[in-house]
């Protein structure tokens, strides 16, 4: 616990200042400091905004942050172009928000910070100031390809999202439903499985990882009556995951794999498409599930939510996914330097 955590604001005029202010007013003895990178200015105003007592510090070092974090919000300041509006997006401030999420990255490969928590950002504002990337996800996989350049095009990201009650992820995300089984290659199975296996292991501290893997189609292809992914590809590679030691099971039909006693026969489930993933972690932690990106030389970790612009500065935002990001991201960095 001698690093601190990463922060970014996210949008500036969506509740990532919200929720950073708030999670700062929660923290306990015992949690690992954060430091903001963003505008000081805009938090302490949002925090008057408020009504929220929290005193704002800018720091000349993120390891300030540990000796300013008990009686201020430490943030490294890095000024917007323009004043921020709770709820209105502005393209003016993408430099900036994009800027956060590099500073942050950089911030742990130099051995300045544990790891890096987002914040929510706006994509379509982001778009708009130049960002080339379809999310935070591929950036993050660019960055660590250029600032890690003896592992350059090792590392893929993947997301996971994870609460105490179920580690999920999508093996496609954002993709139309038509070209999901396309997508569905036994060499894409393979390789997000052993990312899974590698990740349970060093940033969860499981030494025997149990992953399950759904099948596409209703009730698993229902021995090919109702498709034939499940036997040609799923099956497949998982035999294949098997003979080279993993404990990769399935393909499961998804409507019974996430019930309580099914969650208690595997570590994360891997699924073939957005919703079989994003549906059951929403129902079972809508406020508490975090989005990780798993695969990279660095943890990082982010709220299960968007920047819910009508909310900012309206006090209703909720911390409740971004502290357990923030609690996640800890444990995440202990266990890797553990492993390493």
């Amino acid at each position: 616990m001698t690093l601190p955590l990463a922060i970014t604001l996210g949008d500036p005029a969506g509740i990532g200042p919200d929720i950073a202010l708030a999670a700062w007013l929660k923290r306990r003895a015992g949690d690992r400091p954060f430091c903001v990178l963003g505008d000081a200015k805009l938090l302490a105003a949002r925090a008057e905004q408020l009504g929220a007592p929290v005193p704002v510090e800018p720091v000349a070092r993120l390891s300030d942050a540990m000796t300013a974090w008990q009686g201020a919000l430490p943030v490294l300041h890095a000024p917007l172009a323009t004043e921020a509006v709770a709820g209105k997006p502005d393209a003016a401030n993408g430099p900036m928000v994009i800027a956060a999420i590099a500073d942050a990255v950089r911030a742990v490969r130099d051995g300045e910070a544990a790891a890096v928590v987002t914040n929510p950002i706006a994509k379509h504002v982001l778009y708009a100031a130049g960002f080339r990337y379809p999310g935070q996800t591929e950036f993050l996989g660019a960055l660590a390809a250029g600032l890690w350049p003896d592992a350059s095009g090792a590392h893929r990201p993947v997301m996971m999202l994870a609460s105490d009650v179920l580690r999920v992820v999508p093996l496609t995300i954002h993709e139309p439903l038509a070209a999901v089984p396309g997508l569905i290659t036994s060499d894409r199975i393979k390789t997000v499985a052993r990312i899974v296996a590698r990740s349970l292991k060093q940033d969860f501290g499981i030494a025997a990882p149990r992953i399950a893997l759904t099948g596409l189609n209703p009730h698993a292809g229902e021995a090919g009556t109702i498709g034939r992914e499940e036997a040609e590809t799923i099956a497949p590679a998982i035999a294949a995951l098997r003979s080279d030691g993993l404990d990769v099971t399935g393909p499961y039909s998804a409507d019974t794999l996430f019930h309580e006693d099914a969650r208690a026969a595997y570590d994360a489930a891997i699924t073939m498409y957005h919703d079989q993933a994003l549906i059951p972690i929403k129902t079972l932690a809508f406020d508490t599930g975090v989005n990780t990106t798993i695969g990279l030389p660095f943890v990082r970790t982010s709220p299960d939510h968007g920047t819910a612009f009508p909310l900012a500065g309206t006090g209703s935002a909720r911390p409740d996914s971004l502290i357990a990001a923030l609690a996640l991201a800890s444990r995440m960095a202990a266990h890797r330097a553990r492993a390493a």
